[in-house]
């Protein structure tokens, strides 16, 4: 018998097709994303993104204790009062540092990652502080005063218990800067999520939805990495690397299985995927309704980040995928 033939016949079997599976997906990869919002007994939908919701922290606290082994969460905040400077992310009751403390009071086996970003926060959209005269499209952040809310940021996600911070705002010297914050003032254990090669992507915009997070003006292209430059990703995960990164990520994951391939191939750091909200709501629209359509097409994607070297993948499917892995 041929070699062809006999993987043929083991194929017909669903119990020696698991058995010889190459790529497996556990419940423990996955990490579970809230969009966290102020009030009580808040259960928002989020139009772009189906089963998504804005979830009050009592909320968020009865999803994870329904979450089947979930293992990590992270955090993005859901605010209103924004303004220039993004000042209600870094305050030490922002609704971010509230969830962070109430998650690990009742869970604290779970591991906590909190976001670490201006987009949510800043009235204008963007990732940065703005320049008080834009030069041109591509030197309005002012890379100085960023960095410092970004420390100021990740401390105080730190002093409210999260296991590690993740800074998405793709500004030069990030990991370095928060790094070094956390490391003068203590938090030695706190580890780095890096948001390493973040990609100006079009499949962002339900996510942008649920944070109202639209840039008032221009893009961000100037800051996020250009989808033709696959070296680039590889450069900027180095650096963070250097800096102090404990692991870094790919955003996203779908159109970027060979930038997560390489990564995984080249530097010895666990690497993360974030499946991202366009990614989730393709899969949403494309099953219709369809629960087993859903299931199915959700885990072949899901297999394939994995596949391709993820070692966590940050889903809104992770919650079902629990489920449907069980």
């Amino acid at each position: 018998m041929s070699s062809g033939n006999l993987s043929r016949s083991i194929r017909r079997n669903r119990i020696t097709r698991d058995w010889i599976s190459q790529t497996e997906l556990r419940v423990k990869d996955f990490i579970l994303p809230y969009f966290v919002a102020e009030g009580e007994d808040i259960k928002r939908p989020i139009e772009s993104m189906p089963g998504v919701y804005h979830l009050s922290i009592d909320n968020v606290i009865k999803d994870i204790a329904e979450s089947e082994g979930l293992r990590a969460v992270l955090l993005f905040g859901v605010i209103d009062k924004k303004d220039e400077l993004g000042s209600e992310s870094y305050r030490a009751g922002g609704i971010v540092q509230k969830a962070a403390r109430a998650v690990k009071e009742k869970f604290s086996e779970l591991v906590v990652i909190t976001d670490v970003c201006l987009c949510g926060y800043t009235s204008h959209g963007h990732c940065g502080i703005i320049k008080a005269e834009r030069k041109n499209e591509n030197s309005f952040i002012d890379v100085r005063a960023t960095l410092k809310v970004l420390a100021r940021i990740a401390l105080s996600h730190a002093e409210a218990g999260a296991d590690l911070v993740a800074p998405s705002a793709m500004t030069d010297g990030q990991v370095g800067t928060i790094r070094e914050a956390l490391d003068k003032h203590g938090f030695t254990d706190t580890g780095i999520l890096a948001y390493s090669a973040k990609y100006a992507s079009n499949f962002y915009g339900p996510f942008r939805d649920a944070l109202n997070s639209a840039p008032r003006f221009g893009d961000r292209k100037a800051y996020q990495m250009d989808f033709r430059n696959p070296d680039e990703a590889l450069r900027e995960i180095e650096e963070d690397i250097s800096e102090g990164a404990d692991i870094v990520m790919i955003k996203p994951a779908l159109a970027y299985l060979d930038i997560l391939c390489r990564a995984k191939q080249k530097f010895n750091v666990p690497v993360a995927a974030y499946n991202v909200s366009g990614e989730y709501s393709m899969i949403k629209a494309m099953s219709g309704g369809d629960q087993e359509m859903e299931k199915n097409l959700a885990l072949e994607v899901l297999t394939s980040i994995k596949r391709a070297g993820a070692d966590f993948i940050i889903s809104y499917f992770g919650k079902e995928a629990a489920k449907w892995l069980k």
